[in-house]
């Protein structure tokens, strides 16, 4: 039988009678141990996280410590808690039983060793051992199937909040993340800055070059609109089609230009080439720059509406550039 007994008895006689009736039963990994200080030397011997030690036969009595308080520091240890422990005892009063099951013992055998006893006990150990190792792989399996789920959850949860061709926050990110720096801007009296981008004469584009290229340019930008956004807080958004935004926490009216400006530059030296556009033979971008202090009042959709004003300037004033409107100057 495959399964792992220690015993652990200081007499070699009570050893070599134990093992024989083990060993006459069938059951032959039996490991020996003649005191406490061998026991804990024989047990790093076992995986026990893979449950390798099925049963210990303890005596009561051994010559370098008690196997009662021996078997109830075993049982403090989350790796002895389900392998059963029987004791092994001369002694027949109720106060010495009472007291090894109180430290965590499952049953006890009294000495002299009588075969049927010994077997009759060992066995029903062993039973209780094997169900508790199938309850424990079973709880294993769940806690793994578990753990792959909440995984496959969590992509889930992050796939639903990406745009499926660029890779960055769709829609319905961004109206939470501008949600969610809207009321921190509030609480610490920061600025905030919003960019909205959008692709000069992008139909242009698709019709010359084909909605797959249109696709493919629309990764790019996004992509590089993401390497400009140097501060991990910044937040770069599919807004729609081919509108872009981008969340700036605590932006003043400097940095948003700036960041705005590095983007536009950046886009246009990437010289994506645009033959039917009457702005540049470069794909180009205008954006609409919005920075506000938070006051009580307002309302995120406000700053959307102040960016958005500020892209059409943009493309009034020939595209290819930056404008900037100040919220709380904005009329709405």
């Amino acid at each position: 039988m495959l399964v792992n007994i220690l015993i652990v008895d200081d007499a070699r006689e009570i050893r070599k009678l134990l093992e024989k009736y083990l060993q006459l039963a069938g059951y032959e990994n039996i490991d020996f141990a003649s005191g406490c200080e061998e026991l804990f030397t024989a047990i790093k011997d076992y995986d026990l996280e893979e449950g390798e030690l099925d049963l210990i036969l303890l005596d009561i009595v051994l010559p370098d410590g008690n196997g009662v308080e021996i078997c109830r520091q075993l049982k403090m240890e989350p790796h002895f808690k389900d392998i059963p422990i029987i004791m092994v005892t001369g002694r027949d009063d109720g106060d010495t039983l009472k007291e090894a099951f109180s430290a965590g013992a499952m049953d006890y055998i009294k000495k002299p060793i009588s075969r049927v006893e010994l077997l009759a006990r060992v066995s029903s150990a062993l039973r209780v051992r094997k169900e508790i190792k199938k309850r424990n792989a079973r709880e294993k399996e769940l806690e793994e199937t578990t753990r792959k789920l909440q995984k496959a959850n969590k992509e889930l949860e992050r796939l639903a909040s990406l745009d499926g061709l660029t890779g960055l926050a769709n829609r319905r990110l961004f109206d939470e993340m501008l949600e969610k720096e809207w009321e921190r801007a509030r609480r610490k009296q920061n600025q905030l800055g919003l960019l909205m981008m959008d692709i000069d004469h992008f139909k242009y584009y698709n019709d010359a070059y084909g909605h797959q290229k249109g696709d493919d340019c629309l990764r790019k930008l996004a992509g590089k609109m993401s390497e400009l956004l140097y501060r991990p807080g910044d937040t770069a958004a599919r807004y729609g089609g081919e509108e872009f935004a981008a969340i700036l926490p605590d932006t003043d009216e400097e940095g948003i230009k700036e960041v705005a400006e590095r983007i536009r530059k950046g886009i246009k030296d990437m010289k994506l080439e645009h033959r039917d556009s009457p702005v540049s033979p470069y794909v180009t971008v205008s954006i609409g720059a919005a920075y506000a202090e938070i006051c009580e009042n307002a309302e995120p959709d406000r700053l959307v509406k102040t960016a958005d004003k500020a892209l059409y300037r943009a493309k009034e004033k020939g595209r290819d550039r930056v404008e900037v409107v100040d919220f709380m100057s904005c009329d709405l």
